[in-house]
Order: C-alpha cells, then structure tokens, then sequence
C-alpha cells in the first residue's frame, strides 16, 4: 500500500511511519500549515498534485491519506477527489470531529476511547471507528535492552516517584477563568467537582443524579463560545470538558501535593508551572528520547487521567509500560479491560488508593519490578503499530 502521510510534527510521527514501512508499506510524508483547517487553493494545489501521480500501470499511485488527528480541510480535499483518508485520534477532547465534514463517506476516522465512540455514533457519524492506541515496540524494546546492559542488566533508578504531564493550571484552564456564575450555581458546581475527584472510573458530569440538563443549560447562559459555522459543536459537551478539565487540574494537583509529603517525587511538566510543595519540577521530557528512559528508571510512574477521556485507555499508559516503567493509574473501563491490576500495572479507584499503592511498591521492590515486566510484555505484544495499523489501514467501514 502506498501511502501519502500528513506529518504535522506530531511527537509519534517517526514511530508509526516506521512501523508502516516494516509492515511494507510505501510511506511518503507530506508537510504543510494545515492549522486553520481551512481548504485554501494552495493547500488544494498541493494535495491534487500527488493525487494526480500514476504508477507505471496508469493506476492512481496513493492509496489513502493518512494523519494523526483529524483535519477537516484534508478530508475535504480527499472527498472532491475521491481519495481515501484515514485518521487516527490521539487527542481528547479533540473540536474537529465536530466538523461538518467528518461525515464525508472518504473518511475512516479512529477514536480510542469507546464511550466517545459511542457518543459519536449515536449522533448518526457513520465513518467514526474504534481503535487503543499503539506504541513502537521495536524502537521501545531495543532502547530498555540498552538502558539495562548499560548497568549490568539491571535497572538503575533515578526516581522515586514520578509524574509527566501538563498541570494544566495555565490558559487551558477555562472553568477558573469564568468570574461571572451565580453563587449559589458556582456553589453546586464546585461541590461537584470536587466529589469527582473523589472517584474514579465514573463521570459524574454525564450522570443525572449530579448534574441534570438544567445545570448544563444555566452554565451555556453564562459561558459563551464563538460560533462560526464550520463546526456542529455540542456545547453541552464542550461544558462538561471544561467541568473535567477543572477536575484534572485539581486532582493532579493535590494528589502530587501528598506525593511530595510522603515521597521523593519529581514531575516532569512545563518549567512555568506553578510549584508544588517538595516536589522537583525537572521540565520537559521529549517523547522519542527522554521520556522513556524517564519511565524505565522510575521506582513508581504516575498516571493521573484526564478526565475528558471517560472510558479509554490514553497513549501515556501506553508510553510508561512499553518503556518497561512500573505504573499506577487511575481507573477507567477499558484501562480494567485491557490490563489486570497487580499483574500488568496497578490501578487506583481513589486518590488514597492511589498513595496506598505507592507506598507499598515501593517497598516490594520484587513485586513492582515482575508486574513492569508483564506490562511491558503486555503492550508490545498487544499494542504495537504492528499489530494494530493493519485493521486501521484495511478500509473496511
């Protein structure tokens, strides 16, 4: 299959391109400011080019666009010129699956968390399918072997407890932003959120007995979103991820707060984040590179969920066990499905469980280092590109 690759610098580009080529594949990349979504004639011009290339037979020579995300002015130009286009969403909550064109018939469009899914389908978008995301298990195998025959086949650790991500305490924090909320509304709402962070693995903001479509209709009076007619936008649903947003932003908060009172903890995060109290903020790690050996030299990894994703399993879980990390995150469905907890990783229904498990790999230095081992098997047999691309790739919806 020759295939025509979007790449917009994402951070797993690299991994899925190679991944494509040892399945056989003929990738050939395509690069351009597509982040206006717009269709200009310039971007038209270019894709049309490559469209229009036939191989020796005279036969059209790409098979399929593909990318990372969805774009909705790459599946415009795909549908006016027939050109399958297949997209792979890593992002939640990703605004451009609400495009009027994400039901152009050329699209095959995979989402990883199935209650999204779901969502997407029951609201009549026929050309969304479900896919976990995947991982490079050659590049990731080959770099833990290095890493331990560097120290004699054994793991060296450089921390104890550890957390990557965003904070999320910046401009993407929209619910503190909002200064204007009647008290006794704002009152009810925070109470909310702060029960959520309270439970994991349900979503109180979809849940009726916690917030009816009265609470979700009185916010929409208050909190206004510019309307341009390009997207068919729930707002309903763009309230509830700023309500989980918020969640995130607390939860991880806090409970890297009572890491740091408890533990030798680092977090891995942006360098403009707000301190955290006997927490070391090391910066940035990049996703080929750092982060990995980050993983693999953690005693204990970190995985807090943002809770805009309700059911799926997100691309860091992915990350810190194929990297041979030993990890403990917060719950969700498809997290249980997948994986087993006290075998593959360990997982957390509360935020005291969540420092209970902490504590006690720490200290069962055997334990902890079998169930990384399993893990990491785990994913690499499961969710490698290899294993997953040919299913997306098959066109079959």
């Amino acid at each position: 299959m020759r295939i025509l690759y979007y790449d917009w610098d994402e951070f797993n580009d690299e991994d899925c391109q190679d991944a494509m080529r040892r399945l056989g594949h003929e990738v050939e990349i395509i690069k351009m400011d597509l982040s206006s979504c717009e269709l200009t004639p310039e971007i038209e011009a270019k894709f049309k080019a490559r469209f229009d290339r036939k191989d020796e037979s005279g036969k059209r020579y790409f098979d399929l666009v593909y990318t990372f995300d969805y774009y909705p002015n790459i599946s415009e130009v795909c549908q006016k010129y027939d050109m399958p286009y297949v997209s792979w969403v890593f992002d939640c909550p990703h605004l451009t699956l609400y495009s009027h064109t994400i039901n152009n018939p050329v699209n095959h469009v995979y989402v990883f968390d199935r209650e999204l899914y779901k969502l997407l389908r029951s609201r009549g978008i026929t050309t969304v399918s479900y896919s976990p995301l995947g991982v490079n298990d050659q590049r990731l195998s080959t770099l833990c072997q290095k890493l331990d025959d560097e120290t004699g086949g054994r793991v060296s650790y450089q921390h104890d407890v550890c957390f990557l991500g965003s904070l999320y305490d910046n401009e993407f924090n929209f619910y503190d932003q909002v200064k204007y909320l009647p008290p006794e509304l704002k009152q009810y709402i925070d109470v909310v959120i702060l029960a959520q962070e309270r439970i994991f693995g349900h979503d109180l903001f979809t849940d009726e007995k916690a917030i009816t479509d009265d609470h979700i209709k009185r916010l929409r009076k208050y909190i206004k979103f510019e309307q341009t007619g390009k997207y068919e936008i729930n707002y309903d649903d763009v309230i509830r991820n700023i309500l989980r947003k918020k969640v995130t932003v607390n939860e991880r908060r806090n409970i890297l707060t009572q890491m740091g009172q408890l533990f030798d903890t680092v977090i891995y995060t942006n360098p403009d984040a707000k301190p955290i109290p006997n927490v070391c903020n090391l910066g940035m790690a990049d996703y080929t590179n750092k982060m990995p050996v980050v993983f693999h030299r953690s005693k204990v990894n970190l995985h807090i969920s943002l809770r805009c994703i309700t059911s799926g399993v997100s691309l860091r879980v992915m990350d810190v066990l194929a990297a041979g990390g030993f990890l403990v995150a917060t719950t969700s469905p498809e997290l249980e499905e997948y994986f087993q907890d006290g075998v593959d990783l360990a997982i957390a229904h509360t935020p005291e469980e969540m420092i209970a498990k902490t504590a006690y790999y720490l200290e069962h230095e055997d334990e902890r280092k079998q169930i990384a081992i399993n893990g990491q098997k785990k994913v690499l047999e499961n969710f490698a590109y290899t294993k997953l691309l040919p299913d997306i790739l098959t066109l079959k919806f």
